[in-house]
């Protein structure tokens, strides 16, 4: 039962006390945020800014977070492929206006999340150097080099987190038989197609090129909770956690049409390229080997059937709830 008048008091709280506090939604637009959220961030009382558009405007006008980077794509794609993935995220941060902050993010199952941020100006300003080179060492630990994504190291830790999370019994979906259960998540193995021949025939920058372009391509599409890294050259893997294989091949169908509009070298605009993709849904009982085992198979049908779609591991279609019955 909501105690009306204890939220009311909630709320004033919020608004009176010095602790930065926001909500932000499962598409990463703000929907809440106290008077010093918005003071410190610049945003105006009516404003519903998403989270990128937030960092891109305050990073033009030179406020708000200090971003140590000279392209703002780049850098937000790399925070991106970390910001929400986990249950709960602590970090340190500074703002132009000289405070240094303490933040947290707490991650709901359905993608929202509460941020909270602290000023920490006058701890230990001796130790500040210190935290902030362990911070960096973090993240180029769980960062690609090339494409700014996340790396195998960070990708392959949420593959088995995903793994952790399935039950050991199967939770049966509504009016399916005992075997056609909801997956607790899927993983999906995706490789650019014909990319040595690509390497051989157009050279390693054309090459690069096109890892960027297919890394910033599917990282727009990759919802909050979703995981995209890079595990070796043309190879990357998504995690999506709470997701059946039917609604992950949906999702996957709009990468492979986004990434066939795609045009990465602007020298050669006829130039184009596709990628294939493995799915398959994590399983009571499976350990992460096995998992990407299934959909690496479910890959190489889909090359062997012609590239440029997507192979689903058979088990996980019966599974999972998918193929439409």
């Amino acid at each position: 039962m909501v105690d009306n008048e204890a939220v009311m008091h909630l709320a004033q709280l919020m608004e009176g006390t010095d602790v930065m506090v926001a909500v932000y939604d499962q598409d990463d637009r703000l929907r809440f945020a106290n008077a010093a959220f918005r003071k410190a961030w610049h945003i105006e009382d009516d404003e519903r800014p998403v989270w990128s558009d937030l960092m891109r405007r305050n990073f033009m006008a030179r406020r708000g977070t200090v971003i140590s980077a000279d392209d703002i794509d780049i850098w937000l794609r790399s925070v991106l492929g970390r910001r929400g993935k986990t249950g709960f995220r602590a970090f340190e941060t500074d703002l132009h206006d000289g405070r240094w902050l303490w933040m947290t993010e707490t991650m709901h199952a359905n993608g929202w999340m509460l941020c909270v941020a602290s000023d920490i100006t006058s701890l230990r300003p001796d130790e500040r150097e210190l935290r902030q080179a362990r911070d960096m060492a973090i993240k180029a630990s769980q960062t690609d080099d090339l494409t700014g994504i996340a790396s195998r190291r960070f990708v392959m830790s949420k593959l088995e987190a995903l793994v952790k999370a399935a039950p050991a019994e199967p939770a049966m979906l509504a009016g399916k038989t005992p075997v056609e259960y909801r997956a607790v998540g899927c993983v999906a193995v995706l490789d650019i197609d014909n990319f040595k021949y690509i390497n051989d025939r157009f050279g390693h920058s054309v090459g690069d090129a096109v890892l960027m372009d297919f890394a910033a391509t599917i990282q727009r599409l990759v919802r909050k909770t979703d995981v995209l890294g890079r595990v070796g050259g043309e190879e990357f893997v998504l995690v999506l956690p709470n997701t059946t294989t039917w609604e992950a091949e949906a999702i996957i169908g709009r990468m492979l049409a986004e990434v066939r509009q795609s045009r990465p070298v602007r020298e050669q605009l006829s130039f184009r390229y596709t990628f294939s993709a493995g799915l398959a849904g994590a399983r009571a009982g499976d350990d992460p080997a096995d998992l990407y085992r299934r959909a690496d198979l479910a890959l190489y049908a889909a090359k062997m059937r012609g590239r440029d779609q997507i192979g689903i591991d058979i088990d996980s279609q019966r599974t999972s709830g998918s193929g439409g019955g």
